[in-house]
């Protein structure tokens, strides 16, 4: 796979994010539930309807595969337990900023994956020399996201959801784009970066053409040192399940934006700004899959057709 992401792809996505943080309306939004990833899928991409609602459907959308069963309690799923204060902040604090990092790319690995696991699948789209796979493209009969093996572009769906999901969660859970209360920081008020960029570190097209060890040490070292997400009491990537999360910043309590009414989205328009880094973000990984897809199948424009078969309802009429 290429490794390759071009310099205007990069700018674009930047240009992305602050053109969403300025279009997302005032007042009342809907939540970092299923309808706010729902909202999120849907403002990022320009798909046929019936493709576009198995993707983002606050329900039954591939997106929200990971809020559903045993996935909503893994926090790599969603960007959870990255949680870290500076001594300038707090004295001893229970974890150091290499294992919240380490948790961190727990989620970015997460996304790797699962980008990697999407071009693959999209290779069963189309037949050796380009031809739409009616069989492989039918969205007739629903599809499950039980990471069991269906219909091509049910396979891509779901593991582009779930590539996705995680990059969304971070913007409601991290403090990458939002802004502290006023008054001192500290655990129940963590710093906020207030950044207007999507996050370098989630180069998932990049990093999934590069050995793991490789671009995880490209971007422990883009991790800001303030950075956080809450501590929730789910699974972390050692398979530790923390019950209470005492003496660290929390999910609940102190970071999540989930909602407009979480205590962190009160502040200012962190919730608008959480909403237009996930929206920003979603456009700059469809974006660079359909790059990927193009670089991957080039003979007999495979790549072009994949993607033709992604974004329509009736890929046999409409991709010829």
């Amino acid at each position: 796979m290429s490794n390759r992401m071009p310099h205007l792809v990069r700018t674009a996505a930047a240009a992305a994010f602050v053109l969403a943080l300025a279009a997302v309306p005032a007042g009342p939004a809907l939540a970092f539930t299923g309808g706010n990833h729902e909202n999120v899928t849907r403002a990022a991409l320009s798909w046929e309807p019936a493709t576009l609602s198995a993707m983002a459907d606050a329900r039954k959308g591939a997106v929200n595969a990971d809020d559903h069963g045993g996935y909503f309690l893994i926090g790599p799923l969603h960007c959870d337990n990255a949680d870290y204060l500076a001594p300038r902040h707090v004295e001893d604090y229970p974890r150091s900023r290499d294992e919240a990092t380490t948790e961190l790319l727990a989620c970015v690995r997460t996304s790797v994956a699962h980008f990697r696991n999407a071009v693959r699948a999209a290779d069963g789209l189309v037949d050796a020399r380009g031809a739409v796979r009616a069989d492989q493209s039918d969205l007739s009969t629903s599809c499950t996201w039980q990471e069991t093996p269906g219909p091509a572009k049910c396979d891509v769906l779901e593991e582009l959801g779930r590539s996705w999901h995680p990059v969304q969660d971070f913007y409601a859970h991290s403090n990458w784009s939002d802004r502290a209360a006023p008054g001192a920081a500290g655990i129940q008020n963590p710093p906020g970066l207030a950044r207007t960029g999507v996050a370098p570190f989630f180069d998932v097209r990049r990093y999934s053409g590069m050995d793991d060890a490789a671009w995880t040490r490209e971007a422990r070292a883009l991790v800001p040192e303030d950075l956080a997400t809450g501590c929730y009491p789910d699974f972390d990537s050692a398979g530790v399940k923390d019950g209470d999360c005492t003496g660290r910043v929390t999910h609940n309590r102190d970071l999540n934006k989930d909602t407009a009414a979480a205590r962190r989205s009160r502040t200012g328009d962190n919730f608008d700004r959480a909403v237009a880094g996930a929206t920003a973000e979603t456009i700059r990984q469809w974006n660079d899959f359909r790059a990927e897809l193009r670089a991957a199948y080039p003979d007999h424009r495979r790549g072009e057709r994949m993607i033709c078969i992604l974004t329509h309802d009736d890929p046999a009429a409409s991709c010829p």
